[in-house]
């Protein structure tokens, strides 16, 4: 399966699983195993960088067992081929995410001008404020 230009994942390393389907349907629901469940194991894969397994790892979340294999399970169409196109969409979608590396956040500081106009707004907001208490008598 082609993730991208250079990452190909080799079809061995991808199980796949039909099984019956469940919610509505019927009788073909009932008679035809069109659900697939695909098995990926992304921690034995040379492919990827141990920086793309744990970008991996966070992205799949619940998806990933202990083992570190990543089950995607399809069941939305009445076509077993269908159901298989979209486990396998979601999977390379899956992988192709955790390739490219976030952006470092730069750490930034507010402007001077934009701190004054900050403290000038409280200042403001202060005075209202204080304008309706009542006057302390001097007893």
């Amino acid at each position: 399966m082609r993730i991208t230009e250079t990452l190909v994942i080799d079809e061995a390393e991808i199980e796949e699983r039909y099984m019956r389907a469940s919610g509505a349907g019927g009788q073909h629901v009932n008679k035809t195993e069109s659900a697939i469940q695909l098995r990926f194991n992304a921690l034995e894969n040379r492919n990827l960088t141990p920086d793309q397994k744990t970008r991996l790892k966070k992205l799949a979340g619940s998806r990933m067992t202990l083992g570190g294999e990543i089950l995607i399970r399809a069941e939305n169409s009445r076509s077993r081929e269908r159901n298989r196109a979209d486990a396998r969409e979601r999977l390379r979608s899956l992988i192709e995410r955790c390739l490219t590396a976030p952006k470092p956040r730069k750490k930034s500081r507010p402007s001077l001008a934009s701190v004054r106009r900050q403290k000038d707004a409280k200042m403001h907001r202060s005075g209202l404020k204080a304008s309706r208490r009542k006057p302390v008598s001097d007893d």
